[in-house]
């Protein structure tokens, strides 16, 4: 474009040869984002912070005093029962852990005894954790000079759009990289949410700086992809990058090395491969770990001799409850990714029975539209027999075999020729679970997945869907009488889990307690299961709180007594999930903003709410008040709308303290 003035304006594209491509109108609904289910149905395993692990049978409407509360009641031993006052609810937690759970026994000693265990365990985590945060925060690192033109071609080249939760995740490591402490950020997302793209903006602003970058990751398919998506990405920039892994050959490893060292590579992207002896870095700045939890304890070791000096950044697709971000944001520095990419379809799914006829025809669909497809045959015994089996169904497809026993040279050049598209279907195991990336495969068939686990099975079917075209999975299983009822569970959670996003919900209970376990180390794990990740979450941050000399992380209620009903009506709200769920929601409500919002959606969803809402509400204020004000209270009573404050023994109250301290919570005080 030429201005009469004789300026000339050229474009980004126009230099870098790339059109940021618009996003068209949305034909689906986006995918919903990860929430905490705080929702109870009956039937679900719960923990009550006194009295142990028992199951949820429902509510019920207690009369105590001449006044009516929903209580929810909880099975224990024996079949005893217990009901717990609305007004506990914060005591009460959705059970994460494991299968097969005992009951507590009410009154028993066996819980104590198991809070006074994890107890002792977490206040060592805590003590750790507490000990890393202090020194990395007096550690000096690289500060590296803010963004310039070149980051902002790089940003600019982007093909798609950015999401918010991706925009903000990229704020937060170019942010903490342009500090002189070293960073360590925790980056959580969903697979194919966008973590990659975070890690090369951070990539290229420590090679802007001078620094060397090291992306490690778990497996020599995964090292292969992100090597071409790296090098696509920064094929127009100054960047030297370079690949280690077994799929090398000696003299390729020799020569990447040598480059290491002497400085003439800027990024190198490897397996363990990059943590053995004979690596060395002439000025390593930025780590990039992808799926931590994934490496052996020698590997972790030599990472964290890494982690004391340099920038570290790392990616997983675990999901982490919010009780476990606040625990461990309060030691290290965490993004999380919740929003699908524009345009990224639901995947469809469908158990199915095995029939050559629905192979077939779900192969032929795919490769007619000129996309590939996944098979899944997790038997390499037998993978050789199955893939023959599918050519004689589709004999004009294109077949090959992929599998982690074969030699490194032929692995590679197969999967590097399934990516050029010369092969139609790839006959696998599970060697494609983790971070492959390939957007022409949509349609993934899994063989015999009722031996799978749920969050497995997410995984898998993650490998597809990877763009803006409807992607299918298929989960081979035998006739519905025959699978055993775990496994029926299994397939059905799958099946009611597919919309964009809710794999967090979805793998909450399998891949969130392994991914706790490598998070706060193996040794934790045990503790984990036996007093439920929600309760074990809420410890640790309260315990890293002490530690800090910081108040506890979460609402700690002073006793209320009330003269009024405390109930939502269900003619008011008539599903008890939701009930439960605006009864938690509102009890564990910390700010009187959150409170205030709380009632504007009541409102906006039910309507005029009715008296008993009303006074629910002004006793949630008077209790949230008395726990936030920093005078000693011993009680607070709601009498006639009036809240009668009586302080704790021995305590002489000072008019003007006591206006201090509720004044910022906007009440009206009547001294007396």
């Amino acid at each position: 474009l030429h201005r009469p003035s004789g300026e000339a304006v050229i474009t980004g594209w126009t230099i870098f040869g790339r059109r940021r491509r618009k996003a068209p109108p949305k034909r689906y609904r986006e995918g919903s984002a990860y929430a905490l289910p705080t929702g109870l149905s009956q039937g679900d395993l719960v923990v009550h912070a006194d009295h142990g692990i028992g199951r949820f049978l429902g509510t019920e409407i207690v009369e105590s005093g001449g006044f009516s509360a929903e209580c929810l009641v909880v099975q224990y031993a024996d079949d005893e029962r217990l009901f717990v006052p609305i007004a506990d609810f914060h005591l009460v937690q959705k059970y994460l852990g494991g299968e097969d759970v005992k009951l507590a026994r009410l009154g028993g000693s066996a819980w104590a005894k198991a809070k006074n265990r994890a107890q002792r365990s977490i206040m060592a985590l805590a003590g750790e954790l507490v000990q890393l945060y202090a020194l990395r925060e007096v550690t000096k690192g690289v500060a590296y000079p803010e963004e310039d033109e070149l980051s902002a071609a790089l940003a600019e080249s982007f093909p798609f759009d950015e999401t918010d939760d991706q925009l903000n995740a990229i704020a937060d490591v170019l942010a903490d990289m342009e500090r002189d402490r070293p960073m360590d950020r925790l980056l959580v997302g969903d697979v194919g949410f966008g973590k990659t793209e975070v890690a090369i903006r951070a990539a290229f602003k420590a090679v802007r700086g001078g620094e060397q970058v090291a992306v490690l990751v778990p497996t020599t398919v995964l090292a292969e992809q992100h090597f071409r998506t790296f090098t696509a990405r920064l094929a127009d920039l100054p960047v030297r990058i370079d690949l280690l892994s077994r799929f090398r050959s000696k003299k390729q490893q020799r020569k990447t090395i040598a480059g290491l060292s002497d400085g003439t590579i800027d990024v190198v992207i490897g397996t363990h491969r990059l943590l053995s002896n004979d690596v060395h870095f002439k000025n390593l700045g930025l780590l990039i770990i992808d799926e931590e939890q994934q490496f052996g304890v020698k590997h972790k070791e030599r990472i964290k001799k890494w982690r004391a000096r340099i920038d570290v950044l790392t990616m997983t697709a675990t999901p982490i409850p919010r009780t476990m971000s606040m625990a461990l944001s309060g030691v290290r520095d965490m993004s999380i990714i919740e929003t699908p990419p524009a345009n990224r379809l639901p995947i469809y799914t469908r158990v199915v029975p095995f029939s050559g006829d629905t192979i077939a025809e779900s192969i032929e669909r795919e490769v007619a539209r000129g996309g590939q497809v996944y098979f899944l045959h997790n038997r390499v015994g037998s993978i050789e027999a199955m893939a023959h089996y599918l050519r004689s169904l589709v004999p004009n497809a294109r077949f090959a075999v992929a599998h982690g026993q074969m030699k490194e040279g032929e692995l590679s050049e197969i999967m590097m020729d399934f990516l050029a598209g010369r092969f139609d279907v790839l006959v696998t195991t599970t060697i494609i679970e983790s971070g492959t990336d390939i957007p022409n495969v949509n349609t993934i068939i899994i063989n015999r997945a009722d031996r799978f686990g749920v969050a497995q099975l997410y995984q898998l079917r993650g490998r597809v869907g990877r763009s803006d075209q409807q992607a299918y999975c298929y989960l081979i299983a035998p006739p519905y009488k025959k699978i055993p009822i775990k496994a029926k569970k299994r397939l059905k959670a799958l099946l009611d889990h597919s919309d964009l996003g809710s794999g967090f919900a979805l793998a909450m209970r399998d891949l969130e307690i392994r991914g706790a376990g490598n998070l706060l180390g193996a040794q934790q794990h045990g503790f984990v299961e036996e007093i439920g990740l929600e309760l074990y979450s809420r410890m640790l941050s309260e315990a890293v709180a002490v530690l800090k000399g910081e108040a506890p992380p979460h609402l700690v209620p002073v006793d209320t007594q009330v003269d009024a009903p405390l109930l939502i009506p269900k003619t008011y709200m008539p599903s008890a999930r939701m009930r439960i769920e605006f009864y938690q929601r509102l009890y564990m409500a910390s700010t009187m903003e959150k409170l205030a919002d709380l009632k504007a959606e009541i409102i906006d969803r039910f309507g005029t709410p009715p008296e008993e809402v009303l006074t629910l509400f002004t006793y949630l204020k008077m209790r949230l008040a008395a726990s936030l004000v920093s005078i000693p209270l011993r009680d607070v009573i709601l009498k006639k709308g009036r809240a009668i404050f009586l302080f704790a023994n021995g305590w002489v109250p000072s008019l003007l303290e006591i206006d201090r301290a509720i004044s910022p919570l906007n009440l009206k005080a009547d001294f007396r």
